[in-house]
């Protein structure tokens, strides 16, 4: 099946909030899980970057998200995931996104959160995750609240293209 094309900033369905999974084992769930799953391993072979993808950046309207942490780290796809507990403690950081691949966006996340939720065969499961995972998985779910990183900058000024991002990373 070929990757499916990606929502982009602008698009109303991106702001939409996602509907509960009712049945993770249907082959409607299967069939999100590998259209997602083939997606972002298309862009990141296109761009050399990416690591998670929420169903409304494919145009569906469900609660299901597929992470590929490379190399050693979760893979799979969780279904209606929810942030069960998150730290106090926060983390800084530029925040990007498929559906605005050339902007970079300051914000604020927790450090730790714990996500509980169903498997691809319906099972309850929960990840305890921390840093890159645990900032990745509050974006990822933000979107299928239709929350996007643009909505949850630092301040006016927290924005920037890639190319600049990358320049001022070269600089240091």
């Amino acid at each position: 099946m070929p990757a499916r094309e990606i929502l982009q900033l602008g698009n109303a369905t991106l702001w939409q909030q996602s509907s509960v999974v009712e049945d993770p084992s249907s082959s409607d769930t299967q069939s999100v899980i590998l259209d997602l799953s083939e997606t972002l391993a298309s862009f990141r072979e296109a761009t050399g970057f990416g690591r998670g993808i929420a169903a409304p950046q494919i145009g569906t309207l469900k609660r299901v998200i597929f992470i590929r942490m490379q190399p050693d780290g979760f893979c799979g796809a969780l279904i209606n995931p929810h942030i069960a507990w998150a730290s106090s403690d926060q983390i800084e950081l530029w925040d990007d996104c498929f559906s605005f691949p050339d902007l970079m966006v300051r914000v604020n996340r927790a450090a730790e959160v714990r996500v509980e939720y169903l498997d691809e065969r319906g099972a309850e499961r929960v990840l305890k995750a921390g840093g890159d995972l645990s900032e990745l998985l509050q974006h990822e779910i933000d979107h299928l609240d239709g929350v996007l990183a643009v909505q949850r900058a630092i301040s006016p000024t927290a924005f920037s293209t890639r190319v600049e991002w990358e320049r001022g990373r070269a600089a240091r």
